[in-house]
């Protein structure tokens, strides 16, 4: 039950808190434990908590940007487990697309950070830009693309 009820407080912390709050600070106590909150306490330095969340959605890509021959494309890292479930479902369905580790790859590297990359995978279809996977979207637009025969 602690273990639930710590949980539960972490995840408002992350997620509520900030929305009302404004910020989120970190610090550690006497007993060498990791607090976080949304004012900073007055017996402690605490340092502030850049927050960032996972965007799953459509973002253009610039025109041009990449070859438009290639018209799937996926940046990822050997150790992403939802980067190898979108491998695993592109390949499912016989889906041609080039694949860039963004670790390793050195056009990968720099693709992912001329696309401002904060996670992986990033999947490019045509002009749509998906970070994360969604396998609904992306059936649409691998679709709309032409990759798949529309459901009847």
């Amino acid at each position: 039950m602690k273990t639930v009820r710590a949980a539960l407080v972490l995840l408002l912390t992350f997620f509520i808190v900030p929305v009302w709050a404004g910020g989120v600070y970190r610090w550690t106590d006497a007993a060498g434990r990791v607090h976080f909150g949304d004012a900073p306490p007055a017996e402690r330095q605490a340092e502030g908590v850049e927050l960032r969340y996972n965007e799953m959605g459509s973002t253009p890509v610039p025109p041009g940007m990449f070859d438009s021959s290639r018209a799937v494309v996926m940046y990822s890292a050997t150790w992403c487990g939802v980067c190898r479930k979108a491998k695993a479902f592109l390949q499912s369905r016989d889906v041609p697309f080039s694949e860039y580790d963004v670790e390793t790859s050195r056009k990968g590297r720099a693709d992912y950070q001329r696309l401002r990359g904060t996670g992986v995978p990033i999947i490019l279809v045509g002009e749509e830009r998906m970070d994360g996977f969604n396998a609904a979207t992306l059936t649409g637009w691998l679709e709309q693309a032409g990759h798949l025969r529309a459901a009847p």
